[in-house]
């Protein structure tokens, strides 16, 4: 696996990664994303923004990193 995500619903072996749907929107109205969905059940992915890559990655410790 390269680490990129096409569709954050969709798990790479065919099935879906939970039935959650992978948006929700808060009380805010701003999209709500599952880590879990955007990492595809694994530790990291990448994100394009602007042309760049950026990685998204959960430590050791359970936290989220987003490196350029």
């Amino acid at each position: 696996m390269n680490g990129r995500i096409a569709d954050p619903g969709h798990h790479p072996a065919g099935g879906k990664t939970s039935d959650t749907p992978p948006e929700l929107a808060d009380q805010t109205g701003l999209r709500r994303l599952d880590a879990g969905h955007l990492l595809g059940g694994g530790r990291e992915c990448i994100i394009v923004h602007g042309g760049a890559e950026y990685r998204l990655r959960i430590t050791s410790n359970g936290k989220l990193i987003l490196t350029k």
